[in-house]
């Protein structure tokens, strides 16, 4: 299952390495934005299905509101991607879940594989280890 994918995150080694890894699997990398307001004008200009979201990005720690945005107000899937997952511990509305970073290759497939299930509607058993689900 193909999909257009967005990443949120302004570490540009993270980035291109994150960008190899779902374009390996098939997807299509649509941008990396670096703030908040770039992947805002990302995603009104461009169809993104699932966005991968830092917290802290180069305009500070916008990530948490950018993701309940793009989720609850633009109907984008939103995983977030952070070294710091205490602070979505409680959850943010409109997001699936965290995955922590450092990561790995499998760990980032097995993620999106989930969220782009549960997108579609797919039934899904449970959680891929290593991410976090919210509520």
């Amino acid at each position: 299952m193909s999909a257009r994918i967005l990443i949120i995150e302004d570490e540009a080694l993270v980035a291109m390495e994150l960008r190899f890894v779902l374009e390996d699997l098939g997807h299509e990398v649509v941008d990396i934005c670096a703030t908040a307001k770039a992947a805002l004008d990302k995603v009104r200009e461009t169809d993104i299905d699932l966005a991968l979201v830092d917290i802290h990005l180069s305009d500070g720690a916008t990530g948490i509101e950018l993701g309940r945005q793009l989720g609850q107000e633009m109907g984008v899937t939103v995983l977030f991607m952070t070294a710091n997952p205490g602070m979505v511990r409680e959850g943010v509305a409109g997001t699936i879940g965290v995955l922590s970073k450092p990561t790995d290759e499998r760990a980032v497939q097995t993620a999106v594989d989930y969220a782009l299930r549960r997108r579609q509607g797919e039934p899904v058993q449970y959680a891929p280890p290593g991410l976090q689900l919210f509520g």
